[in-house]
């Protein structure tokens, strides 16, 4: 719910504007790294020249400390990469459709109990025993959409072949079993996502894009952030996705699945992330204790969630929950062809870090670690 604001939210809502606009400044204390340590990583990880880069964002206790873009947009324009380009978020558009459910529960019209055939009535009877929880969480069992796609025509334009979110609930339909009983395993579902979307609009009346504008986008001021449809909206200062092939960057920007919503259809800024921060921060769409339970890891009877490379991990609804060097932690990273993103939240310490890279060949969970760890690092040293 959206809360009234103090005459100083605003003159701070005009120095954090002003500060994006600025490009990068160094942080507010004596025992934070400057920009120039932070430039250094990013500089050495895009390389020189009109190449596809990254955007990146670190915020310290409230306020943007370093905002910059590295190399271009695309290859045709060779326009360069700043704080209000807009790259695809792919995975990290999980926490804003975690969000989106949780706001219909706030409102009463859904509960985290309630199961996928109490909302579908013509969904199989496998359904009976997944509930919205279990797809938040990552615990449904669903199968995974990708391996039931048929195999696209390489004749067509990959825009004709696109699955689109209908079209994975209808492959979900025609199934009968679950990869494990519901709520024993964890295994991540970009399906239960693409499922959580389309829940949001059976239950809200609306499409999805446009209950994640009237509730979170337009609230929170992220003016350029949307949920793309081709044909029914369009996204402003785009960035297009990259692969390099042969030694030659190629435009790499669509594939059979990148139609989809909830999983990973969101393209956004760094001067949105910042809006988006800064709601997570000062509870302004959801309060305190209503956001407990996203930020509640899951527990299961076998296994557990685990990083990309296997290590032990936490989860909640959107988000993984892990501390870092013993550090509270909320983070999530997003790959899809083209692109690569990360988000960092680092609560005890104020701290968030985002990357948006419209190229595949870079590790934005990594390169966002290695600021946090400079952070941490003049933090001790500081003591």
């Amino acid at each position: 719910m959206a809360q009234c604001r103090p005459w100083w939210y605003f003159f701070g809502t005009i120095g954090c504007m002003f500060m994006l606009m600025s490009g990068a400044t160094a942080g507010s204390s004596s025992n934070s790294p400057d920009s120039a340590q932070i430039d250094a990583i990013f500089r050495a990880a895009v390389g020189p020249g009109n190449v596809p880069g990254a955007a990146v964002l670190v915020i310290r206790n409230g306020e943007p400390v370093f905002t910059r873009g590295y190399g271009v947009a695309e290859l045709r324009s060779l326009k360069k990469i700043d704080s209000h380009t807009n790259f695809r978020l792919a995975s990290v558009t999980k926490q804003f459709t975690a969000m989106s459910i949780m706001l219909l529960v706030h409102d009463g019209r859904l509960h985290y109990d309630d199961t996928l055939t109490g909302i579908f009535s013509d969904f199989p009877a496998y359904g009976k025993a997944i509930t919205i929880r279990h797809l938040l969480n990552h615990t449904s069992g669903l199968l995974d959409y990708e391996d039931l796609m048929p195999a696209a025509d390489p004749n067509l334009p990959v825009e004709q072949v696109q699955i689109s979110d209908a079209g994975v609930l209808d492959l979900l339909k025609h199934q009968t079993h679950t990869k494990f009983a519901p709520g024993s395993k964890w295994d991540y579902s970009n399906s239960g996502y693409v499922i959580l979307g389309l829940i949001v609009e059976k239950i809200s009346g609306k499409p999805f894009p446009d209950f994640l504008r009237e509730r979170i986008f337009a609230p929170l001021e992220m003016n350029a952030t949307v949920a793309y449809v081709r044909g029914r909206n369009t996204i402003p200062d785009r960035a297009f996705g990259h692969s390099k092939k042969n030694g030659q960057w190629e435009q790499t920007d669509q594939s059979p699945t990148s139609a989809t919503l909830g999983d990973g259809g969101i393209y956004t800024s760094l001067d949105d992330m910042a809006r988006w921060d800064r709601a997570l921060r000062r509870h302004t769409l959801l309060s305190e204790q209503e956001m407990q339970a996203g930020v509640t890891p899951v527990k299961v009877l076998e296994g557990g969630p685990a990083e990309p490379d296997g290590r032990p991990a936490a989860y909640g609804f959107g988000w993984f929950l892990n501390p870092y060097r013993g550090h509270q932690r909320m983070w999530h990273y997003g790959e899809t062809i083209g692109f690569r993103t990360a988000i960092q939240r680092v609560p005890s310490d104020e701290l968030t870090i985002v990357v948006l890279c419209n190229r595949a060949d870079l590790n934005p969970t990594a390169l966002a670690l290695k600021v946090v760890d400079l952070f941490l690092g003049a933090t001790l040293k500081g003591r």
